[in-house]
């Protein structure tokens, strides 16, 4: 695959890309995690921002799927902690009770795509594809 990057924004994407899905409604990561299985992405799950900022799993991840509204920190925080941290994944945030004002914010500080709960699974799955092509 070529020469190994050293700085995050030159990364060439993975044949198979690790996927975190970080929200606090159970159903939700077993569904999202069993969908992109099915089409070929390797994919983790979280309960919280926290969890998954124990895990270690931020510098492996290529694209965050992220709930808004969770006990604890929430997806515009762990946004905020990522971007400071100077690491740039592709986040999609993905929540139903979120207010316009929320997804601007996402938005302007980088956020890929906002999608409102309940979403296709083809809307996803355009999500992730767009987030995850190479960037110039």
């Amino acid at each position: 695959m070529g020469q190994k990057a050293s700085h995050q924004s030159e990364r060439e994407p993975r044949e198979n890309p690790l996927i975190a899905i970080i929200d606090d409604d159970d159903l939700m990561r077993t569904s999202t995690g069993r969908l992109l299985s099915s089409v070929g992405f390797r994919s983790e799950t979280f309960a919280s921002a926290e969890e998954f900022i124990r895990s270690g799993r931020l510098e492996e991840t290529d694209c965050l799927l992220l709930d808004v509204k969770m006990p604890g920190m929430g997806g515009l925080e762990l946004q905020r902690l990522i971007n400071e941290s100077g690491r740039r994944v592709p986040i999609i945030f993905i929540s139903a009770p979120a207010s316009e004002e929320e997804e601007r914010r996402a938005l302007e500080a980088g956020a890929s795509s906002f999608l409102r709960k309940p979403t296709s699974k083809e809307v996803l799955l355009e999500a992730l594809n767009h987030a995850l092509r190479p960037r110039d």
